[in-house]
């Protein structure tokens, strides 16, 4: 997992490393034969046998129906049910040919899902290993306003690297734990950019946390790319009947 530069409330800064918050349980899933279970990626349809390819074979919803009762055209004997291996993503058009050359675009939507700009995706490089560390706002949000007003998408940890960033930490996280709050962690020289921890990855605002527990100390940076707002009603009912319907 990356480095990160953050800073602290009195300004102080260090590079600490963020982890994944994922915990690895010992269980082993065993198959009916008293095998490891194990997973695998399985051709489910090809594209010569899906709806399409077969509405142009038979021209129409009712004699696919018929069809579909007379036998299995939708099945590939040959090829459904293969396993697959070192799969590599590929892009294709509406006729499915392979595309080489694609440009991607980023969808702006309003609250009530309308598209309200599409622009060509932004390929912006990392900044939390920055020589411009994150920046600590000052800027707290409470934990059960935090979880209804934004979608995390996921955690990282922030743990040490030595005895001094131990301390460096510590601190941070004994501070957020007696406010009982997350604070809003941002990057750029004022603190106002989203995270970006690797080039054209998706930029998250940050929101820090800390626990304390003795001189045990844990640091979650919660990530959200989206933000939950109530769409605006096109009728003019009471605030009370709109809270009533959300």
């Amino acid at each position: 997992m990356p480095n990160v530069n953050i800073s602290d409330a009195r300004g102080r800064d260090a590079v600490v490393k963020a982890e994944s918050t994922r915990s690895f349980r010992a269980v082993r899933y065993m198959g009916p034969n008293g095998r490891p279970a194990y997973t695998r990626r399985m051709v489910n349809a090809t594209a010569e046998h899906d709806y399409d390819s077969l509405l142009e074979k038979f021209k129409s919803p009712e004699i696919i129906a018929e069809e579909l009762v007379k036998g299995d055209p939708e099945v590939d004997i040959e090829r459904e049910g293969m396993f697959l291996w070192d799969m590599q993503r590929v892009y294709i058009n509406p006729e499915e040919e392979l595309v080489f050359h694609i440009k991607q675009e980023e969808v702006v939507r309003t609250p009530e899902g309308e598209v309200r700009e599409r622009r060509p995706k932004r390929e912006l490089d990392a900044n939390v290993e920055s020589e411009i560390p994150l920046t600590w706002t000052g800027k707290t949000i409470p934990k059960a306003e935090a979880i209804r007003k934004y979608v995390f998408r996921t955690k990282l940890q922030i743990v040490h690297i030595n005895g001094l960033t131990y301390d460096f930490l510590f601190e941070m996280a004994k501070e957020l734990h007696a406010q009982k709050a997350l604070m809003i962690i941002g990057a750029g020289p004022k603190g106002r950019q989203p995270l970006i921890f690797r080039r054209r990855s998706v930029p998250y605002r940050a929101f820090l946390e800390g626990r304390i527990d003795g001189e045990k100390y844990i640091l979650l940076l919660h990530l959200s790319n989206m933000e939950m707002l109530k769409p605006k009603l096109l009728d003019g009912p009471s605030d009370e009947s709109n809270g009533a319907a959300t």
